[in-house]
């Protein structure tokens, strides 16, 4: 017997023995509904006053019988059963509807959310008989964008439908709508930005550039959602319609996982993994999996690791705090320690001692520097915008190996080399990792002892990439990286603003965008403009050894020349 799902509440023995007998019915496997069934539901459904519901298989049985109130009905939990992906689940909801809209915004939310074979709606006549039936189903991906069919209303004995052939047809259009991919090809997303009260403008710069993250990440955009809202919704960061939608674009595009450009809590990721049965990603979790992919030294690969582990504790800890032993009290008696809390310890316990490995390591780069101090060499620092050419830079003015690609966060690792100045004076040159807008702070404290590296420098050359200036977002840039600086408390060192990749403009446009901010402009790849930014590089350096840091707080550095027009104190 079919145990009968939703509400029972103040129903008659006999009603609910009438319910749960649907579980028997049958239905012919060419047919979508029976009009015995369409009678026996609408009868049931007039008499208790609510609304009465079935799914049924491509077989003809019905698997769950559902009970809901007078103008919703919720679809049952059926545990594990998933769905193939890119496919449908092979159940089909029938329920009726007393009045009011036949086919409801829930309805097509959860055809979509549950990639139903269909889903039907019953009328119900104020004699208690069947009405006409209405019939949505999904599309596969098509030219004018449409998620979702109906079919003409009609009775239940009129409905001119051969189910067996019609869902057949449909997985056929769904098989051969370029879902097919080869093994090992490169995974599909969704990209998903939701609003929260930018400008249209801003909105644009954050979606270019979670395209450029993704990209980065190795992975294929199938499609961008965006929705402007005023702020994310707390339960799904999107709105009920927009969540449609998005189920929708899911099943047509067969993606992987889905990325939204905010941060999620650990409720919304939770509640829309459930809901669209796919990978969740936020931005943060984005640039990470970036992080880990780059790591190629055992400072990376430990800073890295550390980042993740700091972002995923809140997130164990949120997960359920009704399953915690610990506190003692009402509910929390039983066996003791659960598997939440040995999750939790773990991940302190592992990250107490990569702390404590990157301590060491910290030790082993300041004996570096203090011995590189001790020389008087001075240091320039390369800063910049992740994807400016910062290593592009180093390796033209060093001739260093140094990996370089035309990606976000393609170095991770920091890189000094030694460069001799055209005065015959030599200087260090460090590289280090990108930054971004919005750098996740566990990111930040993590790669903090990377960072320290730019605590030793004498002078900042800020990278800048000049293509950006004709998307817009160059302003957006430079102040990201001074907001970062400020925030590792690096303000006070000087800077030189360059201004990179001029080839990659009309001839002139370049040297113009550099003069009207002040900058110089260069080319790291084919080398112009890089013997005037040395020279005014070597201007800016300080004339003697400086002392090395002690505890913590930027040196005291030594009176400088009167600093050029591209010279900017921060």
């Amino acid at each position: 017997m079919i145990r009968v799902d939703g509400n029972t509440r103040g129903l008659k023995a006999n009603q609910v023995k009438r319910l749960e007998r649907l579980g028997r019915r049958r239905v012919p496997p060419d047919r979508l509904l029976s009009p015995e069934l369409a009678r026996e539901l609408c009868g049931l459904s007039r008499e208790i006053r609510r609304l009465v519901g079935v799914l049924v298989d491509r077989r003809g049985a019905v698997t769950h019988v559902m009970a809901g109130e007078s103008g919703s009905i919720e679809m049952p939990d059926w545990g594990r059963m998933r769905a193939g992906r890119g496919r449908l689940r092979g159940l089909r909801c029938i329920h009726t509807r007393l009045g009011g809209e036949p086919l409801s915004r829930d309805d097509l939310t959860d055809l979509a959310k549950l990639r139903l074979d269909a889903m039907a709606v019953v009328e119900v006549r104020e004699d208690g008989l069947p009405g006409n039936v209405h019939v949505a189903a999904l599309l596969p991906a098509n030219d004018s964008g449409a998620g979702i069919q109906r079919l003409a209303p009609a009775p239940p004995g009129r409905l001119d439908l051969d189910f067996q052939a019609w869902i057949r047809a449909l997985e056929e259009d769904l098989a051969g709508s370029g879902r097919t991919r080869a093994v090992g090809a490169a995974e599909r997303a969704i990209l998903v930005v939701v609003t929260a009260g930018r400008s249209r403008l801003e909105t644009e710069f954050a979606t270019g550039e979670l395209r450029e993250l993704a990209r980065s990440a190795g992975v294929e955009v199938a499609h961008v959602l965006v929705q402007s809202r005023p702020r994310p919704d707390p339960r799904t960061a999107l709105g009920a319609g927009k969540l449609q939608d998005l189920a929708i674009r899911c099943f047509q595009s067969d993606v992987d996982l889905v990325i939204f450009d905010g941060e999620l809590s650990a409720s919304q990721a939770r509640n829309l993994g459930e809901r669209l049965e796919l990978r969740v990603l936020d931005r943060t979790q984005l640039i990470l999996d970036i992080f880990a992919q780059r790591a190629s030294t055992r400072d990376g690969k430990l800073q890295v690791e550390l980042a993740q582990l700091r972002y995923l504790l809140p997130r164990l800890a949120q997960r359920d705090v009704s399953l915690s032993r610990l506190g003692g009290g009402m509910g929390a008696r039983g066996p003791g320690e659960t598997k939440l809390e040995v999750d939790r310890r773990r991940a302190r316990e592992r990250m107490a001692r990569l702390e404590r490995d990157l301590a060491g390591l910290q030790r082993q780069r300041q004996h570096r520097r203090s011995r590189r101090q001790r020389r008087g060499v001075p240091v320039l620092g390369i800063v910049g915008y992740t994807n400016a050419g910062k290593s592009t830079l180093l390796r033209t003015l060093t001739r260093a190996e140094v990996p370089v690609a035309d990606k976000m966060f393609a170095t991770l690792d920091p890189a000094s080399r030694r460069l001799r100045f055209p005065r015959d004076r030599e200087v260090v040159v460090t590289d280090t990792v990108g930054f971004i807008r919005d750098l996740p702070p566990d990111l930040v404290a993590a790669f903090r002892a990377t960072l320290e590296e730019l605590r030793e420098a004498d002078l900042f050359l800020h990278l800048v990439d000049a293509e950006e200036a004709v998307e817009g977002d160059l302003e957006r840039r430079i102040a990201a990286v001074r907001g970062i600086l400020e925030e590792i408390g690096l303000a006070g060192c000087p800077e030189l603003l360059v201004f990179n990749k001029i080839d990659r403009l009309p001839p002139g446009q370049g040297a113009r965008l550099a003069a009207r901010h002040g900058a110089l402009p260069i080319s790291a790849r084919s080398g112009a403009g890089l013997q005037e930014c040395l020279a005014r590089a070597e201007a800016m350096l300080p004339p003697r050894p400086r002392q090395a840091r002690e505890g913590g707080a930027l040196p005291q550095r030594v009176a400088a020349p009167p600093p050029p027009a591209a010279v900017r104190h921060m």
